[in-house]
């Protein structure tokens, strides 16, 4: 296996390491519900995807009060 012949700088190898960061994901707003959701995925609040219901999203009960 080859060997560096030269040793390189810390500098060097910092500005190729800058373009290892992380990229934030694309968010949309879903046109049903006004939720940010990832694009051409199905909404987690709604449900919908393209106009049409996909999946059936459970609503969550208030708790009651305790006494």
């Amino acid at each position: 296996m080859a060997l560096p012949k030269r040793r390189h700088s810390k500098a060097r190898g910092r500005k190729r390491r800058t373009h290892w960061k992380i990229n934030f994901p694309k968010l949309v707003v879903c046109p049903r519900c006004k939720q940010l959701k990832l694009p051409h995925q199905v909404c987690g609040f709604c449900g919908y995807y393209r106009g049409k219901q996909v999946i059936e999203i459970k609503q969550k009960e208030k708790k009651k009060p305790r006494r």
